[in-house]
């Protein structure tokens, strides 16, 4: 499992003493080619961090030999130190590796507004490059963890070929992307634009649909990595589908371990005018909290939804407007349905249907309930 699932990768994952608590801190992952093809999508914040904007300039390049991993800190909004911490990171991965520092992608997940402490990190480095092993997988998913209480891990292939990956993320999960660092790996021969192109069309229905709090990370990245070392070029349909595989199983990992969550929703927006409107009022519930304080107390308030739709821009007729929880119509025609006492809340998962009765097309997006555990996490995030 893993980035080290596919030939011609290693990886590490170590203490470098980033973090106070003394847990691993430190990733590295390392493509020993023959092919050294990259794809990566970033976040949509403009406040951007230091080593998403190092990353966006090596990937124009299509070519990444390394990634370097930290946690405990995210160097963003650091000014131009911060970016001097990322670019000389990115040169002791070099010097180590014996790669150009231009084809090193760097990522960093913490804490915003702090300085990394370069005086270990740097060393870090060292102790991770010497510790580079086909089965490092693991240990790299375990040192780029925050407040994820698992580390994620995801495998898909095909005939004589596979895609690997690892994610952290546990909170503040909302697109462009969803908050969290990603790293896809594959032994498959696939070029730089076929690349971009799976992992675009995968992140659209997978890390883009997971919503947990509606909030936007400055550190979001996605990476995909390709060493071609199986010697099997790929059906372009097939491979694509394997990454779209690898990230959605990641997404709901994702949405899993979020931070203080008791229940997984899962909201299905079906026959929309379009997909777009589907996402829209997908999204829209999902970000409601009186609706996912609702959920939280298995209490299924489908008033909560119809009003969430009505404040979208999405064609529909309220009075054509159906909504089920976990199976049970409670809401048919914009008014009551079925008895909302039939509805069993008991399980972890919430599956709730919104029907627009508006044309063909729909969208799935996942979202968690609002508990007192997710507000103690993120009021004593920092201290």
């Amino acid at each position: 499992m893993g980035v080290t699932a596919a030939k011609g990768f290693r990886a590490a994952g170590v203490t470098a003493g980033i973090k106070a608590s003394g847990t691993p801190d430190l990733a590295l992952v390392v493509n020993d080619g023959p092919s050294f093809a990259a794809a990566g999508v970033f976040t949509g914040n403009r406040v951007k961090a230091a080593p998403v904007l190092w990353s966006e300039q090596v990937l124009k390049g299509g070519r990444v030999a390394a990634v370097v991993l930290n946690s405990g800190g995210a160097n963003a909004c650091t000014g131009p130190l911060g970016f001097q911490d990322t670019h000389a990171t990115a040169e002791r991965v070099g010097a180590e590796l014996d790669v150009s520092a231009g084809e090193v992608a760097v990522c960093s997940t913490g804490l915003i507004g702090e300085r990394l402490p370069m005086d270990v990190l740097l060393p870090g480095v060292g102790l991770a490059a010497a510790a580079l092993s086909a089965t490092g997988g693991e240990a790299a998913a375990i040192a780029i963890k925050t407040t994820d209480t698992v580390h994620k891990t995801a495998l898909a292939g095909g005939a004589g070929w596979v895609v690997g990956g690892m994610a952290k993320g546990a909170g503040m999960l909302a697109p462009g992307l969803a908050t969290m660092l990603v790293v896809l790996t594959t032994d498959a021969a696939v070029e730089v634009g076929q690349l971009d192109r799976a992992l675009r069309a995968a992140t659209r229905t997978t890390f883009d649909r997971v919503d947990s709090d509606g909030c936007m990370s400055t550190n979001d990245t996605v990476l995909l990595l390709a060493s071609g070392a199986s010697g099997v070029v790929p059906d372009p349909t097939g491979f694509a589908a394997a990454v779209e595989q690898v990230c959605a199983d990641l997404a709901r990992q994702l949405v899993a371990d979020a931070e203080g969550a008791s229940k997984e929703i899962r909201i299905d927006v079906v026959d929309a005018a379009t997909e777009d409107e589907a996402v829209t009022v997908a999204r829209t519930i999902a970000r409601n909290n009186l609706l996912k304080c609702a959920i939280h107390g298995e209490d299924p308030n489908w008033g909560r939804v119809l009003a969430a739709i009505g404040t979208t821009d999405a064609a529909f007729d309220p009075d054509r407007l159906d909504v089920a929880i976990n199976g049970v119509w409670v809401c048919r025609a914009g008014a009551t349905g079925e008895d909302r006492t039939l509805v069993d809340m008991t399980d972890r998962q919430v599956v709730i249907t919104a029907r627009l009765n508006a044309g063909t097309a729909a969208a799935t997006l996942w979202t968690n309930d609002l508990t007192a555990d997710y507000v103690h996490e993120n009021s004593a995030y920092s201290t």
